[in-house]
C-alpha cells in the first residue's frame, strides 16, 4: 500500500476546506490598513505613522492554556478564540497601546474544518469588538503530537503607543491607590489547578447548589477585554499605570509595574470573591495564599491612580457598566 500524507494523518483537503470556510470570516475584520489579496508568505498591514510623534510598537504573544480541555470536554469551541484575543489585547492595552492587528496559530491532532471554523469565528468576533484586524494565521495538523480531538491555540497582538504615553509604572508614588475592576471568572489562568480540583468531584455538566450555570459553563466564561475601559480612563484621568491580572495573581502581576522602593497593601475583603473561586477553594481545601497566586480572585484589571481621582474613576467605570473597587494603596 502506497504511503501518502493523508495516510500519515495529514489531510491537505481538510486544510483547503478550512481556508474556504474561514476566508470571509477573517476578511470581515479587515480595515483600510490591511493589504489583502496579495497571496504572499506574510501578512501586510500599512500603518500611517505620521499620526504619531514618536510611535513605539508593542507586541504580546500568549495561549489559552488548559482551559481548552474544558472546551474539548463540552465540545464547545466558540469562546476560546475570544479568550485569546482579549487576553493579548489586555496585555498591551495596560501598557497604553492601541491594538492594531492579531495573528493566530492553531495546532490540531486531526483537522475538523467545521470545528476550526467555529474557533476562528471566535477570533473574528473579538477582533471586531475591539476594532482589531485578524490579518493572518497558521493551522497545523500534527498527528502523533496531539490526540485527534485535541488542539492548542496561540496568538500574537501588535499595537502602537506614543513613547511619552507608555504606562510603565514610573509615575507611581507612595499614597497612590489601587482600584480593581471585576473579571468574568478565571479568564485564562489557573485551569490546571481548577480542573484537578473540580473535575475530580464534578462532571463539567454538573450545576452545584447556588450556581445558575454548569461547572463547564462557568469555567468557559469569556476572558474580558478592558480596552474600552482603559481608553476612557486614559483620556480623562492621569492614570499612573495598569496591571492585567493573569498567572501569578493580583500581587504577582501588580508588583511588575511598581518602582522597586514601593510596596502594595491589598485589602482582600474589599470585594466579594465570585462563587466559582470559593467552590474551587472549598473543594480542594486550598489556602488563601495559594488561591491568590493561582487565580485573579474576581479582579481582572487593576489601575493605580492618585487618591484624588478615585471618585472620577468610579464614575467613568459606572458609565461603562463596570464595577470598581478601592482595593488597596501604595506605600
Amino acid at each position: 500500500m502506497e504511503s501518502t500524507y493523508k495516510s500519515a494523518g495529514v489531510d491537505i483537503g481538510a486544510g483547503e476546506d478550512t481556508v474556504n470556510r474561514i476566508k470571509d470570516i477573517v476578511k470581515s475584520t479587515f480595515n483600510k490598513n490591511v493589504l489583502s489579496g496579495i497571496g504572499h508568505f506574510g501578512a501586510f498591514y500599512e500603518f500611517n505613522f505620521s499620526e504619531y510623534r514618536n510611535p513605539v510598537l508593542v507586541s504580546s504573544v500568549d495561549g489559552v492554556g488548559t482551559k481548552l480541555k474544558v472546551a474539548i470536554a463540552l465540545d464547545k469551541h466558540d469562546t476560546v478564540g475570544q479568550d485569546l484575543v482579549n487576553h493579548c489585547i489586555n496585555d498591551i492595552a495596560v501598557c497604553g497601546a492601541k491594538p492594531l492587528y492579531f495573528m493566530d496559530y492553531m495546532a490540531v491532532g486531526k483537522l475538523n474544518p467545521a470545528k476550526a471554523e467555529v474557533i476562528i469565528t471566535g477570533f473574528a468576533k473579538a477582533c471586531k469588538e475591539n476594532d482589531v484586524s485578524l490579518i493572518g494565521g497558521e493551522t497545523a495538523e500534527m498527528p502523533g503530537m496531539y490526540e485527534e480531538s485535541d488542539y492548542d491555540l496561540a496568538g500574537t497582538i501588535v499595537g502602537v503607543v506614543e513613547k511619552n504615553e507608555i504606562l510603565d509604572g514610573s509615575k507611581v508614588k507612595s499614597g497612590d491607590v489601587l482600584i480593581g475592576f471585576p473579571s468574568t471568572g478565571l479568564h485564562t489562568n489557573g485551569y490546571s489547578l481548577a480542573r484537578k480540583v473540580l473535575l475530580d468531584k464534578f462532571d463539567v455538566n454538573d450545576k452545584p447548589a447556588g450556581f445558575s450555570n454548569s461547572i463547564g459553563e462557568e469555567l468557559l466564561s469569556v476572558h474580558k477585554s478592558y480596552l474600552s475601559l482603559i481608553g476612557e480612563l486614559k483620556s480623562k484621568i492621569n492614570v499612573k499605570t495598569f496591571s492585567h491580572i493573569t498567572g501569578g495573581g493580583i500581587e504577582g502581576n501588580t508588583k511588575r509595574v511598581l518602582p522597586e522602593n514601593l510596596t502594595m497593601n491589598i485589602d482582600w475583603s474589599s470585594w466579594e470573591v465570585p462563587a466559582i473561586f470559593k467552590l474551587i477553594q472549598e473543594t480542594g481545601k486550598i489556602s488563601d495564599d495559594e488561591m491568590r497566586k493561582a487565580f485573579n480572585m474576581g479582579i481582572g484589571l487593576i489601575g493605580i491612580f492618585s487618591k484624588f481621582d478615585v471618585e472620577q474613576v468610579k464614575l467613568i467605570s459606572a458609565q461603562l457598566n463596570t464595577a470598581s473597587y478601592l482595593i488597596g494603596s501604595i506605600s
